[in-house]
């Protein structure tokens, strides 16, 4: 992935639809790795496979995460878990989210923005929970007004295509990721 290629100033908020978890791994280790180069923290959430294959292609990329999280710069958190903090009658319940997201993004960010990897949203669609989704999708957007970080979002090909709300994820996304890993914008 070119340097600087994905993110440049203003609101990131991409989606990547994957095929399998090597491919996501690719491309999120990719987005980490460009910020973390940068100077940018990493704040990791996902399941727990996804976390240690995404480590795997960091270690593959010559990046030390155990280093990284030693000097508080790179966090990991499982998606399941950060979900259950925050949902109510299953539904994202915004303030509670604000109040999580800022913690955990505050703990790393110390003045930079912060490259972050969520699969939240993924968990709620593989669940059949796609209004929620949506709600998570926009909780980002409106956390995007007061925090300073660049998201991207996950979302299984083989749970999304059964489902035709392509367009509605797309529209809560500024970019969209290619195979390849390249950013194009949605809007």
């Amino acid at each position: 992935m070119p340097e600087n290629s994905l993110v440049r100033s203003g609101h990131f908020h991409a989606v990547r639809f994957y095929e399998d978890t090597a491919a996501l791994s690719r491309i999120v280790a990719d987005f980490l790795a460009e910020g973390i180069r940068s100077g940018q923290p990493a704040l990791v959430i996902a399941s727990g496979a996804h976390q240690q294959s995404i480590l795997v292609r960091l270690r593959e990329l010559s990046f030390d995460p155990a280093a990284a999280m030693a000097r508080g710069d790179l966090l990991l958190a499982d998606a399941a878990e950060l979900l259950a903090s925050f949902m109510v009658d299953g539904m994202p319940d915004g303030e509670r989210f604000n109040d999580r997201m800022t913690e955990l993004l505050g703990r790393i960010a110390h003045g930079r923005v912060v490259r972050a990897y969520g699969e939240m949203v993924d968990v709620l669609w593989q669940a059949g929970m796609h209004a929620a989704a949506i709600r998570l999708e926009m909780l980002w957007n409106q956390l995007a007004n007061s925090a300073d970080f660049s998201l991207l979002c996950g979302y299984s090909m083989g749970h999304f295509y059964k489902d035709a709300a392509y367009d509605e994820i797309c529209s809560q996304h500024t970019h969209v990721i290619s195979v390849e890993g390249q950013a194009g914008p949605l809007h």
